[in-house]
């Protein structure tokens, strides 16, 4: 693969709609561009190569002309597959280039990392321009009306502001702090002044525990919270500012204490005990990770399809529609559901959900958590986007981590994150999301945590956590702020993650960041090259990074450096008047930050760890 930092700017294609079409459909033909470096000098010729029916087939391009130093090539490809995958195929310099998702190659490649393009229906506009705040309703806000909420008999009662979090015990699922959904829409105006335009609350079902992924029931919102009365009153106030509502459903399990559950440990003979996986002798049963709390649901029952997902007041659908209007699910442990040993139901569930939830609502979004290398499971068909750590949180951690040995690092037998180079932040994130479709990249969730990791300001260097969100922002996804990050909290295991919101408090008040987080997210917003643009890796080395985002109509270029380092933007990587621009003050900056000039080039320095966005005029491309 070719190295970061290069002599000269590389061959180029991302998917974004500079290079593909947007949407094809079964037959069509898609028109591709790539392009090369001037001073790779004139290639000889370029071939894009598919797979058709399992069979590779190449199809010449014909070149467009030069445009800033590029020359861009098209071929025309059929697109005979609903995953229709691709790479290209360069002569040049005497030899032959593979060019994939993942990078250049001078080798042959496995046939994972090409590009992709769907035929699939398109995830809803707003999700991918979006930006998700995620609560966690016991510890985000209690309402005026939370004193009269029954404390249930399996809590330990906790002070708001003065009982600690107890990360690792007894205690741990059991905590009650009280808060509520009329909380949540109390501070409707706090998360809507941060650029959030998207509430992703953890499950709001009556439950046994304080994360309410044991439900005991899911045709109910949780007393605890308010009940049903206040899921649509916050869903209502949440639509009149114009921001949307997503549920988290556990289609993998349900709590030991659910109806479902209770009848068929009653009754060996009873339709429920179908819906989950009993020994022979009924004694035993299968459960997430073994834990009895949280028993396996067995999706080859047809009346576990008909309860969760088919009728109208199932577990899916009731939610999506009036009273209540939810903007989607995220589903639990997505990457789980339906598998069992050999039985592998996974894309028959997802289907089955797909299908139900779009035909309620063809604008309703629908992640699914896959914590692992997500990309085999979303193709698009199903699930819209991915709550991933693997291609961006979990690098990012090894790249801006500080002296964070003691957090828990995803479940893993380390002791802490590697401390990586940028190169090799790089490579993993290619790595693992180099499967995913375009569409997939744009939207897949960018978190820096949630409620189930360690807090990023304990894990990153000291200022990490902020050049981790600029990160967030501007990388191709769907950036997610889980609720006190805009505080600094911290915590070193997702549990002890979980702080009440220090809202009358402000000696808990770690770091404020509100005003850094909202012109972030106000960048994001105004910028189409953030929300739909490709991406060109321009340097990656050691303490720096620097890529572009680009679109025909405008560009944004980001820089980050963990310490003192500097970045040599090569000459014929940007256009003249895109170097020119770079002499303009940031759009948004951390740190000091200043540009220089350096053999036809850019070479950006920081003098400490900082960051910086610049707003560029966009890339010239070949009349259509």
């Amino acid at each position: 693969m070719a190295p970061f930092p290069t002599p000269f700017p590389l061959p180029h294609h991302d998917g974004s709609p500079l290079n593909a079409p947007r949407r094809t459909a079964l037959g069509d033909t898609a028109r591709l561009r790539v392009r090369v470096p001037g001073a790779w000098g004139c290639a000889a010729r370029i071939w894009v190569r598919s797979v058709q029916d399992g069979e590779p087939r190449y199809d010449a391009a014909r070149s467009l002309g030069e445009y800033d130093g590029w020359t861009w090539w098209e071929a025309e490809m059929t697109v005979t597959n609903p995953v229709a995958r691709y790479r290209f195929l360069l002569e040049a310099g005497g030899g032959y280039w593979s060019l994939n998702a993942q990078g250049l190659f001078r080798r042959d490649v496995s046939d994972y990392a090409d590009f992709r393009l769907t035929s699939f229906p398109a995830a809803p506009e707003w999700l991918r321009r979006g930006t998700i705040y995620q609560v966690f309703p016991d510890r985000f806000a209690r309402s005026t009306d939370a004193d009269s909420h029954p404390v249930p008999d399996w809590a330990v009662p906790s002070g708001w502001n003065h009982t600690p979090v107890e990360g690792t015990g007894p205690a741990t699922p059991f905590q009650f702090y009280g808060g509520d959904l009329a909380g949540v829409a109390d501070k409707l105006d706090h998360i809507q002044e941060l650029g959030a335009d998207v509430v992703y609350l953890t499950p709001f079902f009556p439950a046994r525990s304080n994360h309410r992924y044991d439900a005991s029931t899911f045709d109910e919102v949780d007393p605890l919270l308010g009940g049903d009365s206040a899921l649509v009153a916050l869903v209502e106030a949440a639509h009149a500012r114009g921001i949307k509502v997503l549920g988290d459903l556990t289609a993998n399990h349900s709590g030991d204490a659910h109806e479902w559950f209770r009848q068929a440990l009653t009754d060996p003979d009873s339709a429920e005990a179908g819906y989950y996986y009993f020994s022979a002798d009924h004694r035993t049963y299968e459960s997430w990770y073994g834990v009895a709390s949280l028993p396996k649901l067995n999706w080859s029952s047809d009346g576990l399809k008909r309860r969760f997902v088919l009728d109208d007041d199932s577990a899916v659908a009731r939610w999506l529609r009036p009273p209540f209007n939810l903007d989607g699910w995220r589903i639990d442990v997505g990457n789980m559901t339906g598998r069992l040993g050999a039985t592998d139901l996974n894309r028959e569930v997802a289907r089955l959900i797909a299908e139900r939830v779009r035909g309620i609502n063809p604008e309703a979004a629908l992640l699914a958590e896959a914590t692992n290398d997500a990309a085999p499971d979303f193709t698009g068909e199903h699930w819209h986007g991915a709550m991933t750590y693997a291609n961006f949180t979990r690098p990012l951690w090894s790249w801006l981590g500080g002296d964070a040995a003691h957090v828990n690092f995803f479940g893993t037998p380390l002791a802490g994150p590697n401390r990586l180079g940028a190169e090799d932040f790089l490579a993993t994130h290619l790595d693992l999301a180099s499967a995913f479709s375009w569409d997939l990249r744009l939207q897949n969730m960018n978190a820096l945590n949630s409620h189930d990791t360690a807090r990023a300001a304990t894990v990153m260097i000291d200022g990490g956590q902020l050049l981790g969100a600029v990160m967030m922002f501007t990388l191709p996804g769907v950036p997610v702020i889980f609720a006190g990050d805009e505080f600094g909290l911290k915590g070193c295991n997702g549990e002890e993650s979980r702080t009440p919101m220090p809202w009358d408090d402000s000696r808990r008040i770690q770091k404020d960041l509100r005003a850094s987080y909202a012109a972030l997210a106000a960048l994001r917003r105004g910028q189409p090259a953030l929300t739909e643009g490709g991406i060109r890796w321009l340097y990656a080395d050691g303490d720096a990074i620097a890529y572009i985002r680009e679109t025909a109509g405008s560009a944004v270029l980001v820089f980050v450096a963990r310490a003192a380092a500097r970045a040599d933007v090569a000459a014929g990587t940007l256009s003249s008047d895109q170097f020119t621009a770079l002499a303009n003050e940031p759009a948004f900056g951390i740190g000091e930050v200043s540009t220089g000039a350096a053999n036809a080039g850019v070479t950006i320095i920081a003098g400490d760890a900082a960051a910086a966005v610049w707003v560029l005029p966009g890339t010239a491309v070949p009349a259509v």
